[in-house]
């Protein structure tokens, strides 16, 4: 198999979790700049047990989530703001 580069692995498994193998990593930044997929799903305990029979043959591996999609907002800001603005101590 052959490594991709991380643009590629992103658009091809959004919000996913995604297991490479030799991964190339900039020393600096801790960044991944390639590496061949060898699993993905959105499910990260999936990755984890049915991945790790794969990276046998791999010196390193390495494992992160691709998230695309904004994570929803929690209200708690609107709740405080409202707490303020009543005179309501907190």
């Amino acid at each position: 198999m052959e490594a991709i580069g991380i643009d590629e692995i992103k658009k091809s498994y959004p919000d996913e979790w995604i297991l490479l193998g030799n991964p190339e990593i900039n020393r600096y930044q801790q960044k991944i700049l390639s590496g061949v997929v060898l699993y993905h799903s959105r499910d990260k305990k999936e990755v984890c047990y049915l991945g790790r029979p794969l990276t046998k043959d791999y010196e390193k591996t390495a494992m992160f989530f691709n998230r695309v999609t904004p994570r929803k907002k929690r209200g708690y800001m609107a709740s405080i703001y409202s707490a303020v603005r009543n005179d309501v101590r907190v």
